[in-house]
């Protein structure tokens, strides 16, 4: 038995499925912003010399990353019904992203040499002027590639913004595919973008992370 493949349907669902990478993107970009802040923010309030400020910062990182994604886009939207689906999907997905990111940014900081931290006090420079100046633009500069990666993943898992009913790329190809009968056609492209979309990125990643590396 041999499958009619149906260009038609391929032509017909290909604007419908840009318009979902354009959500898929959005999501992708503003959730891998929001992970990007909020995972230095956890970084550095989890070396708080404060255990009143340190201990729960760690605590619900650690809950985040022991819970799936998809719990917890579920239970923000039912919480958080009235706020629309699309913010409720790049904040859980940026929280999500950032309780990973504190971990890569802890070991970028503390692969930054001694010496460094020396040489700061011995210049008296204060501590904010030591992370602003000093730690921070070497650290952030060692976890570019984990970063990337990071957001890589976050663009693969943006189906999952579909329980939520944000209408991403694969819910158009699935709504398409279910209403002309053409799943095969529609989940196939919609793969072959996500491909054409991560791959070359993927590769950018694994130079930029060779040239860091030397």
């Amino acid at each position: 038995m041999t499958y009619d493949w149906d260009w038609n349907a391929v032509r017909d669902s290909l604007p419908l499925l840009w318009q979902g990478f354009r959500t898929t993107l959005l999501a992708t970009v503003l959730g891998t912003l929001v992970a990007a802040v909020l995972g230095l923010v956890a970084a550095l309030a989890a070396r708080a010399p404060a255990r009143l400020v340190s201990l729960p910062v760690r605590a619900v990182m650690e809950f985040v990353r022991s819970t799936p994604l998809l719990v917890q886009l579920v239970g923000a939207y039912a919480v958080f019904s009235s706020v629309d689906p699309l913010t409720i999907g790049v904040v859980v997905l940026g929280i999500h992203y950032a309780s990973y990111l504190a971990e890569v940014y802890r070991a970028g900081i503390d692969a930054v040499p001694a010496g460094q931290w020396e040489a700061s006090r011995a210049l008296s420079l204060s501590p904010r002027r030591t992370w602003q100046s000093v730690i921070l633009p070497q650290a952030v500069r060692k976890v570019l590639p984990a970063l990337g990666n990071y957001a890589i993943s976050m663009f693969k898992e943006t189906p999952f913004l579909a329980v939520i009913t944000v209408t991403e790329m694969v819910a158009e190809a699935r709504e398409y595919g279910a209403y002309h009968f053409a799943y095969v056609e529609t989940f196939t492209l919609a793969g072959l973008i996500f491909l054409l979309a991560s791959y070359p990125t993927s590769l950018l990643m694994r130079r930029l992370e060779k040239r860091l590396g030397h």
